[in-house]
């Protein structure tokens, strides 16, 4: 399968992101062309390494809310990763013809017919913060070493630029955290989650135009445009909610 220049063109596309939603939009954008890949997403994990927020493509968010509760669990291309922090695919871990019965594919995987999955670590800070899927589907070549080659530059790539960008994020002098009621708190928690603001209506029994209402406060009080920046912001008042 030939592919254009990995290095040349992405890395520096993913270089010059000016915020960690741009970082995560050219990423989510360009990454299909160099792969061949019909399914892929980031998973961004907080300190508990729980699930922060993701961005996907070609699979709903019922798929990744039943991948972290049921499929996680018996992903062992993620173990794989986990361990070594290093990106793996279906065929490194599997035996001839054993991922089509694995519990993976079949409590998740077979919804949506991925063929082969590879996958890779987000890192910083001496630990994994996220990861990279990819996936195949119908009849498809498997991932090769060069694919695998290269979705290792990818992750450092996209690992060494979330980094740089987080620490430059300022934290403007009005942005108090304090501020912040126990229901908004929970809403930043489920937008965390991947929830839409219906879905956060029907969760906490409220309107949908509450559920936005809500939002517009919070970024107000968080001086944030996005709902990405907002949980990155709110992190630590998450993570301290969450503790029991």
């Amino acid at each position: 399968m030939s592919q254009p220049p990995l290095l040349n063109s992405f890395s520096q596309a993913l270089a010059t992101a000016p915020s960690e939603q741009a970082l995560r939009s050219r990423f989510m954008d360009g990454v299909s062309t160099y792969f061949g890949i019909q399914r892929w997403g980031i998973y961004l994990l907080d300190h508990q390494q729980s699930l922060l927020s993701y961005d996907v493509e070609g699979v709903s968010s019922a798929f990744v809310e039943r991948y972290n509760q049921i499929g996680k669990s018996v992903d062992h291309v993620l173990a794989y990763v986990q361990q070594y922090h290093a990106p793996a695919h279906e065929e490194m871990v599997f035996p001839a013809g054993g991922w089509q019965q694995s519990q993976l594919y079949q409590r998740c995987c077979v919804e949506y017919d991925h063929t082969h999955i590879m996958t890779g670590p987000i890192v910083g800070q001496g630990q994994m913060i996220g990861t990279i899927h990819f996936a195949r589907v119908g009849p498809t070549p498997a991932f090769s070493h060069h694919d695998l080659s290269n979705l290792g530059a990818v992750c450092t790539h996209l690992s060494a630029c979330l980094a740089l960008l987080r620490q430059q994020i300022p934290m403007p002098e009005n942005v108090n955290l304090g501020t912040l009621t126990p229901r908004e708190v929970q809403i930043i928690q489920l937008v965390a989650q991947g929830l839409t603001n219906t879905q956060i209506g029907k969760e906490l029994w409220i309107t949908q135009n509450s559920v936005k209402q809500a939002l517009k406060r919070i970024f107000k009080k968080l001086n944030v445009s996005s709902r990405t920046e907002m949980v990155f912001k709110a992190r630590d008042v998450i993570s301290n909610a969450s503790s029991p």
